[in-house]
């Protein structure tokens, strides 16, 4: 299992935003070990290939160019079981 951790992940994303954003507002990406994994065009995919390579992360799935999403601790939990 990696030692990098969900919050590594998100420095790694906000240190290339700027650039992503410029090319890739609205689209999705996944970090993995701090490394930018890939491009897709809605959350479904970049989930599946997420969870394809990496099983329970941890992993960042966010979409470029809007901020991290809210969610309330009832959906985390099904999120996270």
């Amino acid at each position: 299992m990696s030692d990098v951790h969900l919050s590594d992940n998100i420095r790694a994303y906000e240190a290339q935003r700027h650039e992503l954003e410029c090319d890739h507002t609205g689209e999705w990406v996944v970090f993995h070990d701090c490394e930018l994994i890939g491009i897709f065009p809605d959350l479904e995919t970049a989930a599946d290939e997420a969870v394809a390579r990496f099983g329970q992360g941890p992993y960042l799935i966010r979409q470029i160019g809007i901020g991290p999403p809210d969610l309330s601790t009832s959906m985390m939990r099904r999120v996270l079981t």
